[in-house]
């Protein structure tokens, strides 16, 4: 791995594939998406988020498959940091969560805990966690690369000195 930690590790990589996989699908999925399914992701969509209102259904619909598509694609690529990836994801996710939480009838009266229709978008917050999971192993491992220099370069002056 590089100084600038411009690679994934490989213990991310279990999380990347699934996250990246399952986002991947669906966006191939909005891809190929018919005029009733795009009207109804995008009818979700505008409720929640008034400003998509004038983009027609089909447009919005094709737009989030291509974005879904590059998503999950730069999670699968390996050479695309974790750091970069997470924060993509955890974007990502991060309007899924504010579709849950803005959206009425997503949530139980008064509370944060699902209704039967909510279950479906609740239930990303695990990528939301998978997001900055990545994000604090890319912090973490750069943490122990910046010590590991620090270290050396001291080894390095102690014996220059010792010369």
């Amino acid at each position: 791995m590089d100084h600038m930690g411009n690679r994934a590790h490989v213990a991310s990589l279990p999380m990347r594939i699934a996250a990246g996989a399952f986002i991947l699908n669906s966006g191939i999925g909005k891809l190929k998406a018919g005029e009733e399914t795009a009207g109804a992701v995008h009818g979700m969509a505008k409720n929640t988020y008034p400003f998509l209102e004038g983009v027609p259904a089909g447009q919005f619909t094709k737009a989030l498959g291509a974005s879904e598509i590059a998503l999950g694609g730069a999670l699968l690529f390996p050479p695309i940091g974790d750091a970069l990836a997470g924060l993509s994801l955890a974007a990502f996710a991060g309007g899924l969560l504010g579709l849950y939480l803005k959206t009425p009838g997503m949530r139980e009266e008064g509370s944060l805990r699902p209704s039967q229709q909510g279950t479906a978008i609740a239930k990303d917050v695990w990528l939301l966690g998978i997001g900055l999971s990545l994000m604090a192993n890319a912090a973490t491992a750069s943490g122990r690369r910046a010590a590991k220099g620090r270290r050396s370069r001291k080894v390095q002056r102690t014996e220059a000195a010792a010369d």
